[in-house]
């Protein structure tokens, strides 16, 4: 089969469509024929050398793919060869074919096309799992996304105003965050003129994606009870916390990532999302936003337009067929 490998560590430059030996599946894992994946944060990282995969899990970057189910390992029971569905990944998704444990595996939502639904697994996942399994999210409370225009923001607007939330996000241009708002986005900042903590007040619950540069300010525009949930290091890795704020709000700050969990803790969460999400996705509530699709074979300029912060939503990456 062919993939992505990265010929050194560097520029989206690096990244080649090659040959390699095809995967097959073990234990409790099925094969699948990738239709589509897609470009990540994590990604772009791993691609210069500073977010290596965990141990046992494919060099070939990708952390979620969409396509049909070729084979199954022994003991799958809940899959069969031919089922449409998305995953995900801890590595391999840049490929055209990939081996994952059964329990990461999701069925192709109802009125979701199966390239379409590669723009979902990551996403959904980060979302449920930091907004409603960890921070809490209820209805009439307000929720803070920063990169709102980004795959996770475009995600978490919808999820949150579908849980009865007032939405506030941040982006950096005014028509970013017109999009935003059509998306449902009650509270709209941009970041270059504008104070987030002056514009939205008070945020019970925070996704994240900066850091460190954020840190002070995302303390201060938490609510009493607070929920600080931190998914990202674009705004560096180390900051100053103030204890006194946190004490006086009675304040929690969480930083979580999907990549290292384990198999059964990835399952737990695709669990949820399949129980919980999956429904507001097939109603329409809930839509998978691709703000551009690219041949799989031309990586990197998915990773250029990633990188350049052009795109609204997702960047996808078609299989070459």
């Amino acid at each position: 089969m062919h993939a992505i490998t990265v010929r050194e560590p560097g520029s989206p430059d690096v990244l080649e469509w090659t040959e390699v030996a095809d995967p097959s599946p073990g234990r409790g894992e099925v094969l699948i024929d990738v239709a589509a994946s897609a470009v990540n944060r994590a990604d772009l990282l791993q691609r210069q050398g500073l977010y290596p995969p965990p141990k046992g899990a494919s060099d070939v970057i990708g952390l979620e793919c969409s396509g049909t189910i070729a084979a199954v390992g022994e003991d799958v029971t809940d899959w069969h060869v031919g089922d449409e569905v998305c995953a995900l990944l801890a590595g391999g998704g840049y490929a055209e074919k990939v081996v994952v444990p059964a329990v990461q595996v999701l069925p192709v939502p109802q009125s979701v096309d199966v390239v379409t639904a590669a723009a979902l697994p990551e996403v959904a996942c980060t979302v449920w799992s930091n907004v409603v399994m960890d921070g809490r999210l209820k209805l009439g409370e307000t929720f803070l996304v920063h990169g709102g225009a980004g795959g996770i923001g475009t995600h978490a607007i919808q999820v949150a105003k579908a849980l009865g939330a007032t939405v506030a996000v941040t982006a950096g241009s005014d028509e970013r965050l017109r999009k935003c708002a059509e998306l449902g986005a009650d509270i709209t900042v941009n970041y270059k003129t504008q104070d987030f903590v002056e514009e939205v007040g008070k945020a019970d619950v925070v996704l994240d994606n900066m850091g460190a540069s954020y840190l002070p300010r995302n303390i201060d525009v938490l609510a009493p009870d607070g929920r600080l949930m931190i998914i990202g290091m674009q705004g560096g890795v180390k900051g100053e916390l103030p204890i006194g704020k946190l004490l006086a709000k009675r304040a929690s700050v969480m930083a979580t990532g999907l990549r290292g969990r384990t198999v059964d803790g990835k399952g737990a969460i695709v669990a949820q999302v399949r129980e919980h999400l999956w429904p507001l996705i097939e109603s329409g509530a809930v839509k998978p936003i691709v703000g551009q699709v690219v041949p799989m074979s031309d990586a990197a300029q998915a990773h250029r337009l990633l990188e350049a912060s052009d795109v609204f939503g997702k960047v996808l990456l078609r299989r070459d067929r």
